[in-house]
Formats: structure tokens, sequence, C-alpha cells
């Protein structure tokens, strides 16, 4: 071979190397050193996200510098199909490669909702609804198309929500939420209907459900929570009214205006205890755990009556008689 070759054939595997090098030290230095933040950053993926999408949305998030140089990291790092959608958070510098770890292993931090104690149903349907991590399939959906959306039997779906806090991944469908707080909610009014007192006057865990509603509504302090379910299976063994204004509250309505008044108290309505015996046809809130136990596992008390001292607790009382001297003392007089 002529030396003329040889010398240009020598000249273009140097030629190729150094330009392995440099492509080798660019990739290294624009992968691999971390990008300074200035404080922590905020991103989200989006469900359903494939890499070339990702790509774009950390750009756009100011994650990343390029959306193509971080699409050919991952496709050089062999993980193109593992980019996981949610929440993330960054809180100190950060390199591609690095962030490339975070993404495709679920490092991402959960969203959450909290269903609160005597929530009722439309309280939590607001709370979904302006939740901005959840996908709203529920949206717009009347009562009757969100119970059978939900499989729920065909029922009102008052109460049938286990108040709790829960997490889940950006995107999660609310129908997925609410289906996890009913199932947690069977759990738990299944295993406590198990293990109730005996001799309650209560047919099935819905009548509880029910009963544990109203305790739910009507306590002022916690610990007097298993009088007051006392109080109410002591009326229900007797067939007496159970006269509770929660029950009353809840049939009016978007009727209700912050002031129970006489008339309120005579017009009949399913959920009206003063003008029908027995429990109303379905809870009025979402019980939480110490107010299920409560209707299960009530006081050994023969307490009839309960009036509000003024300071959230109760005075009970076994008679009509000694009620209204507590009513006297502590609502018609106001002295405290």
């Amino acid at each position: 071979m002529p030396k003329t070759a040889k010398r240009k054939g020598s000249w273009f595997w140097r030629l190729l190397f150094l330009a392995l090098v440099g492509v080798t030290a660019w990739f290294v230095a624009t992968n691999f050193i971390a990008r300074e933040i200035a404080q922590p950053l905020q991103f989200s993926l989006k469900q359903g996200s494939g890499l070339r999408s990702a790509s774009r949305q950390l750009q756009a998030a100011g994650v990343v510098d390029s959306a193509w140089r971080f699409e050919l990291l991952a496709r050089v790092s062999g993980v193109e199909n593992r980019i996981q959608a949610g929440n993330y958070e960054i809180t100190a510098g950060i390199s591609p490669y690095t962030l490339l770890q975070k993404v495709t292993s679920g490092d991402h931090r959960q969203d959450k909702l909290t269903i609160v104690e005597g929530w009722t149903f439309a309280q939590l349907r607001a709370a979904i609804d302006a939740h901005p991590a959840l996908r709203h399939d529920l949206a717009g959906l009347g009562t009757v198309e969100v119970v059978q959306r939900l499989g729920l039997a065909p029922t009102a779906p008052e109460g049938l929500f286990y108040p709790d806090t829960y997490f889940f991944a950006n995107g999660t469908s609310d129908v997925a939420v609410l289906q996890r707080a009913n199932r947690t909610l069977q759990y738990q009014l299944n295993a406590l209907w198990a293990a109730r007192d005996a001799g309650l006057p209560l047919e099935n865990p819905y009548q509880a459900l029910i009963l544990a509603s109203i305790v739910e509504k009507e306590t002022g302090q916690a610990g007097e929570r298993n009088l007051i379910a006392a109080v109410f299976v002591n009326r229900l063994r007797l067939g007496m009214k159970l006269q509770t204004d929660p029950t009353v509250i809840y049939g009016l309505g978007a009727a209700f205006d912050g002031d129970l008044r006489k008339r309120d108290l005579l017009a009949d309505t399913p959920y009206n205890t003063y003008t029908r015996t027995g429990l109303p046809p379905t809870p009025i809130a979402m019980p939480g755990l110490a107010a299920l136990n409560a209707a299960l596992h009530p006081a050994a008390s023969k307490a009839l009556y309960f009036v509000a001292r003024g300071d959230g607790s109760s005075k009970f009382s076994d008679s009509l008689v000694e009620h209204e001297r507590a009513v006297t003392k502590y609502q018609r007089r106001g002295n405290h």
C-alpha cells in the first residue's frame, strides 16, 4: 500500500477516535452533570405519556434543557418504555441521568384525598371535582348515574365511603378512589357488625351505618359518642321518635339556611325524626370508625334525652322531667 494511502487511513482513524471522544465527552457533560436549581421544583407526567411526550413535558416544565437529548439518553439506556406518570419533586441539583432514573423507578409523590368524618356525599363530590390530580370521570353525572358507575347497589350513595386519607397517582380516576373508599367502608362495617353487642334494635349493617351517621353529627365531644348512641338505641327499643335535628337539616337540603325553625320540625319528610319513628331511610353523613363503634357498642345507660350545655358537652337524662330541668338550665335561661 502506498505511504500516502497509509497516512490518509491513519488520519481517518485518528479523526474518528477524536470524534468519538468528543461525542462521549458531550454525552457525559450533558447527561451526567447535575443541573442546579434555585428552589424545589415540582412537575407532573401525564397518565399514558410515552417517552417523546414525557420528554417534551419535562422540557416545558424547565426540568431538562433538551427534550430530544433526554429522549436519546433514555433510548441509549434501554429504559424508553419505563416512564411512569405521576407528580415529581426535585429539591436539589439533578443530572438528566438521575432524573431518568427517577421517572422510570416510580420515585414520585403520590397525591391524596382526605374524606372527612361527617361529610355528606355532596361535600365529598365537591372535594373530588376540585381535586386537580384526579381524572374526573364522574363530572356532570347525576346521583343515579354515579351509583351505576361505581357499581353500588341501587341505593343512595350517602354514607357509603369510609372517612380516611387515600393516596393515588396523578391521573387516577375519581371512580377508582370512590370505589376504594366504599370497599374500605364495607370491610370495616361488616367486621364491626359481626362483633356487635347482642340485642341491638338494628336489623342489618346498613341500619347500623344510618345510626352511626346520626351519632357522628350529634357528637360534640368524642368521649360522649357511646352515650349519644345509647340514647338513640334506647329510643329505638321503646318505639320513641329519635327527635334529632341533624336528620331534619339533612332532609331540608339546600332549603336549610342555618336556622332550624319550629315549622321545619313540623314539616314531614322521610328524614324528619320528629314526625316519624325509627331510623331515616339513609345515612345523613359519612361516619368515622369511632361513630361506627359507638353505634354497635353503645354505653350501658338508661338515658333517653340529652341537651347541649353550651361548652361542647351534653347533659344526659333518663326521664322527661329531668330533661326539662336541664333544658331550662342550659338553654332557656342561657345559664352555662
